[in-house]
């Protein structure tokens, strides 16, 4: 071994035990919540320390820096607008508009005294500890194709703080969500169809919606797109960890986050102060392919350091509660497309399957080597499945052509493998054996309808 790597290792071997000493600190502060960071991080930090053998320390705050400046992930902007919840929270949203050829939309003609029938929109929610800027790749996709709306879940990127919970202490719940994502439609897409697309926490809040307004969904939902998502019993995840490590984690969580969300400032220091562990468990709970480029993990690594640590404390017993299995009955008698990363370790693919058997008709999409978040990790499959969802609910004009604005491995990197889609009328096809053909030809597993297990030699995949 040379002294470098002697150096490395010795390092490494540091930066483990630094890792143990901040959580015996956590330990001495919170009773034995420390147990459960250390459980958690314990595959993480052997990853880190691997990593250590190869990138020195400067390397990669330079690296850090350098993606951070140059990353044109997260930089498309629309028009903004702001929605106020029934608490008086203020939520963030922009509008990707379609202007036809020839210049500024004019305005709508009026055809036997009424007015044309507005444009589809498709309301994107984002996942828990993340933002709007997660649907990037979808979104540069489908800008100028289809009308969109991207918004900040409440304490989330641009959206103000929950009024609810910082002056009333009220805990979060996904029917909060679903309320608020009520109010962003009534203020960004008051007329007119509406498709509705949920990655993760996102899905669940597009359950919630359905479940308190089924009638909105009945009048005006047009397609349903659900990523990573679950309708319930969360409770029972073992984030792939083993079965002692599991019911430590289920114990003493709850209580270590809402211990360590009441010293926020002191947490703050302390992420920043081990930004390489936390980048690892970032990375294992987020990717599975092992190509992924550094320039999107960074991007994940942003949006979720940017989440306070007291709202992360907040959000997470909403997720034990979360149960809208009755409410994708709604979804029956439209498009659906449900799709999840196999090795998605925090919303498990067995639970998009369960909505997926709820639903005969959706299309359920499987993708191999993807994990939580397959949107970034494998947009173009993503984006390849919801040209087609939009083009079955008629949200887009059959011929229109849809981007899948690259690839996000190491070797091709961002741009690099573009490739347009030609949304055709046989995509649109009555039956799901026509969608299928149009899909590349990709096999079907053994689930009913148009389910999928993406295979890895598509040419459209990452």
């Amino acid at each position: 071994m040379s002294e470098s790597s002697a150096e490395a290792v010795v390092e490494a071997a540091a930066a483990v035990a630094s890792a143990a000493g901040a959580a015996a600190g956590w330990r001495r502060a919170t009773g034995i919540a420390g147990a459960a960071i250390g459980v958690v991080a314990a595959g993480a930090a052997a990853g880190v320390a691997i990593e250590r053998l190869t990138v020195g320390r400067g390397m990669r705050r330079k690296a850090r820096l350098a993606l951070d400046s140059t990353g044109p992930y997260g930089s498309l902007r629309g028009t903004p607008g702001k929605a106020y919840a029934d608490d008086g929270t203020e939520l963030y949203y922009e509008v990707d508009d379609v202007e036809p050829e020839g210049g500024p939309e004019p305005r709508r003609r009026r055809l036997f005294g009424g007015k044309a029938p507005a444009p589809v929109t498709v309301v994107f929610s984002h996942g828990y500890c993340l933002s709007q800027d997660s649907w990037h790749f979808q979104r540069a996709a489908l800008r100028g194709v289809v009308r969109t709306v991207h918004w900040d879940q409440r304490s989330h990127g641009r959206s103000g703080r929950g009024v609810a919970q910082t002056q009333e202490g009220a805990p979060i719940t996904i029917e909060q969500l679903g309320r608020d994502l009520k109010a962003v439609i009534d203020a960004a897409a008051p007329e007119g169809p509406i498709v509705l697309v949920g990655h993760s926490m996102g899905g669940m809040t597009v359950m919630a919606l359905a479940d308190a307004h089924p009638e909105l969904i009945r009048d005006r939902v047009v397609a349903v797109g659900l990523v990573g998502s679950s309708s319930g019993r969360l409770g029972e995840v073992n984030f792939g960890l083993p079965v002692a490590g599991v019911n430590v984690v289920r114990r003493v969580l709850p209580g270590v986050l809402k211990a360590l969300g009441q010293q926020a400032a002191l947490v703050e220091k302390g992420r920043r102060a081990t930004a390489d562990l936390f980048a690892g468990i970032i990375k294992r709970y987020s990717f599975a392919s092992r190509d992924v480029d550094p320039a999107i993990v960074r991007f994940a690594e942003r949006m979720i350091e940017g989440t306070p640590i007291d709202v992360v404390a907040e959000y997470y017993p909403a997720f034990n509660d979360h149960d809208k299995t009755e409410a994708l009955a709604l979804f029956r008698d439209m498009p659906v497309l449900v799709l999840a990363g196999v090795q998605d370790l925090v919303t498990p693919s067995e639970h998009s399957e369960a909505i997926a058997d709820l639903l005969p008709d959706a299309e359920l999409v499987l993708v191999p080597d993807a994990g939580h978040l397959v949107i970034l990790e494998h947009p173009e499959v993503v984006t390849d499945r919801l040209a087609d969802l939009l083009t079955r609910a008629g949200a887009v004009p059959a011929g229109a052509t849809v981007s899948t604005y690259g690839s996000t491995n190491g070797a091709a990197g961002p741009g690099k493998d573009r490739a347009d889609r030609h949304l055709s009328r046989t995509d649109a096809g009555a039956g799901p054996e026509a969608r299928e053909t149009a899909a590349r030809g990709r096999p079907r597993d053994a689930h009913r309808g148009a389910r999928r297990r993406q295979d890895d030699a598509d040419p459209g995949a990452g």
